[in-house]
């Protein structure tokens, strides 16, 4: 059972190459940005004006006991808070909205560049990684703009702002203000380099749960029935403490540097006051400017105090971006360069001298040649790893073959445009797959050139109709997950329908009646002669009964064509057929 093992990247704070490729999708938003932006200053422009409001109330109109400017002075306040609030609110929506803007299109464009990569990829890599980086990595990537680079800039400008306000009102009262700072700077810079790989450490162990989760829950019935759950749940308990450490230490950071930051400003505080009472005393200092400069001092740290956390949250940013544009940078599409279109192909296949390997030179296929003629039948027959399978997925162009070439219609596959093409080829697998959706929606595939009484035709035609009316709902009737409220019967028969309302010009019958009931056989082989009636069909299947009317068997061996003719030719060789066909006869006879 897999896990993800997937290391990332740097991880630090500003990398711009990196910071530079997010932007590039915020293109289309400009004006939403420097809207963002826009606000982000105000907002920061306006923080010290309540400070400067109290001190002047201080000391122009409480120490005179002036209360009518003292009225005044309040509903300024008062309007001064609604007007910030109002930034403040038009800041966070249009960040956060910017964000999702942004992770929606990166979101569609990672999805659809993983809808066209080989099999290949999926074969190597678990499923859980590529789920997390389209899920919960891309959610990160929102915080890059929601609590990232816009707010680190607003909180710098603020700081720089407060700062500069702080020493045009008083420079010796500002100076004991921050002669915490280097020691609270110290403490930053400390901070975020410990929390830097903790973060890291956080992501890769969610990746680990998704894939560990999502790979467990998928082959649930093997767990069950190998009584597998205590161990299962053991491995599981393992990742999920892993898990859990990686955020405790990150939290453990965190518990440490608030406090630290806290102490700082009480003890900023407390020296500005201590100073500045000496200050009132000796009528240096207002009242009014000590009682700003409080504010003043909570308006430094917590800025600072967030902007590591801010650092943070880009860092993360940065990390989870690294991981999607690994993914966009792979290369792992099929060649599509072809321009012909295959919509009126008759059918004709020929193999010529294929070579073909998953890795390496592990030769799955060795110098297969075969040739089909439009219309006609060939069946393939062998154990399994003979390569069976291998003869379809590169018919379909799922992989790409090392050596020779295959050709339809004369013409090799790679010319042909590879959508146009599997449009004119029709697989029906053994192991059906059936998405958590209407029976209507599983044979059209949400095709709306597909309708209802197409649908309805080809299941009477099938066989299947009968089964399906008896359904609540009847073509309505939500099949859930993988189909699981259908028997494998029915499932096959629905995968038939499937196949049959996208008219193809080239049918491949993969094991179609391995693990059936006698009843859905009967009826699936009914359904195989209507199918395959006028059309160039490759069939795998180890019950050799269901393919003796075949216009060619081909038996395969550890990727070689052992022995090639109809059922009879093959029968008077007296070969590996004549062998296969007696050990199913005595299984047959001994059944009944």
């Amino acid at each position: 059972m897999m896990e993800s093992k997937d290391k990332t990247v740097s991880g630090e704070a500003f990398d711009f190459p990196i910071l530079l490729r997010v932007f590039r999708y915020m293109k289309p938003y400009r004006r939403l940005f420097w809207f963002s932006v826009l606000m982000t200053f105000l907002v920061a422009l306006l923080a010290p004006s309540r400070p400067l409001l109290i001190q002047y109330t201080f000391d122009n109109f409480i120490v005179f006991g002036d209360e009518k400017g003292l009225l005044m002075m309040t509903l300024a306040m008062i309007v001064l808070l609604i007007i910030q609030s109002l930034f403040q609110y038009l800041q966070t929506y249009y960040t956060n909205l910017l964000g999702q803007l942004v992770i929606r299109d990166m979101r569609v464009k990672l999805y659809r560049h993983i809808l066209n990569f080989k099999l290949k990829y999926f074969d190597r890599t678990p499923i859980g990684t590529p789920v997390t980086r389209t899920v919960s990595d891309i959610e990160t990537i929102s915080d890059i703009f929601s609590d990232g680079i816009i707010v680190i800039i607003g909180d710098l400008l603020q700081l720089i702002i407060v700062i500069s306000v702080m020493f045009w009102t008083d420079v010796k009262l500002t100076l004991v203000s921050l002669a915490v700072l280097p020691v609270l700077f110290i403490a930053t810079n400390v901070f975020r380099k410990s929390i830097k790989d903790s973060f890291r450490d956080v992501r890769t162990q969610v990746a680990r749960l998704n894939v560990f989760v999502q790979e467990h829950l998928t082959g649930m019935s093997v767990v069950q029935l190998f009584n597998r759950e205590e161990r299962e749940m053991k491995k599981f308990d393992q990742i999920n403490e892993e898990h859990k450490q990686a955020h405790i230490r990150s939290i453990w950071y965190y518990s440490i540097f608030f406090p630290v930051v806290e102490l700082l400003s009480a003890i900023s505080i407390g020296m500005m006051v201590w100073w500045g009472a000496k200050g009132v005393l000796g009528n240096e200092v207002t009242l009014g400017a000590m009682m700003a400069f409080i504010l003043y001092i909570n308006m430094l740290f917590r800025p600072i105090r967030e902007l590591a956390d801010k650092f943070n949250t880009l860092q993360m940013g940065m990390v989870s971006s690294e991981r999607i544009f690994k993914v966009l940078d792979t290369q792992e599409e099929i060649p599509n360069f072809g321009k012909l279109d295959a919509k009126d192909i008759q059918g004709e296949i020929e193999f010529e001298n294929v070579w073909f390997a998953y890795d390496a030179e592990d030769w799955v296929l060795k110098n297969i040649s075969f040739k089909v003629a439009p219309g006609q039948t060939v069946a393939l027959v062998g154990a399994t790893g003979a390569g069976k399978s291998s003869v379809i997925n590169l018919l379909n162009r799922f992989y790409e073959i090392q050596k020779g070439s295959i050709k339809i219609d004369g013409k090799d596959i790679k010319e042909y445009d590879l959508q146009s093409l599997r449009n004119r080829i029709s697989v029906v697998l053994q192991d059906v797959f059936l998405f958590s959706d209407s029976i209507h929606n599983n044979i059209t595939l949400n095709n709306d050139s597909i309708r209802r009484e197409e649908v309805v035709a080809a299941a009477e035609k099938v066989g299947a109709d009968r089964f399906i009316r008896n359904l609540p709902g009847a073509y309505d009737y939500n099949v859930r997950e993988r189909g699981g409220m259908l028997s494998v019967g029915q499932r096959q028969l629905i995968s038939f329908i499937r196949a049959y309302v996208y008219k193809p010009t080239i049918l491949v019958l993969d094991e179609a009646t391995s693990s059936i009931d006698p009843e859905s056989e009967l009826l699936i082989q009914n359904a195989t002669a209507k199918l395959t009636q006028n059309r160039t069909s490759i069939v795998i299947a180890h019950r050799l009964a269901t393919i003796q009317n075949a216009d060619l068997i081909m038996v395969m061996e550890k990727g070689n064509v052992k022995e090639k003719g109809t059922h009879s030719e093959l029968l008077k060789k007296n070969g590996m057929y004549r062998e296969l066909y007696n050990v199913q006869f005595r299984n047959d006879k001994l059944a009944d």
